[in-house]
Order: structure tokens, then sequence, then C-alpha cells
């Protein structure tokens, strides 16, 4: 099963991210707020809930 999962805004200068790590496995149960995955760009690197 596949969840849209929506980046939030970065900053006004950030167009795009990559993912560096993904903080949770495959079927594992993630919280409304609860940190998913980490973005890197080339200002900030930060944590998705």
């Amino acid at each position: 099963m596949s969840t849209e999962v929506i980046l939030p805004t970065l900053g006004e200068s950030v167009n795009e991210a990559t993912i560096s790590r993904w903080l949770k496995e495959v079927g594992e149960h993630v919280d409304a707020d609860e940190a998913l995955l980490e973005v890197s760009t080339d200002k900030v690197d930060t944590e998705v809930p």
C-alpha cells in the first residue's frame, strides 16, 4: 500500500529535496507528527513528519 507524503515548505527558494535517510522501516507504524524521513537540500537538512 502506498501513502502520499507531502513535503513541508523548507524555504522560499528551495525547489527540490533528496531523501537522505528513512527513519522508519516498511510496514512500521508512524504517528501523525512522528518523523518519517530525513531530507537534504542545498540549504538545509531536516526531518520530515
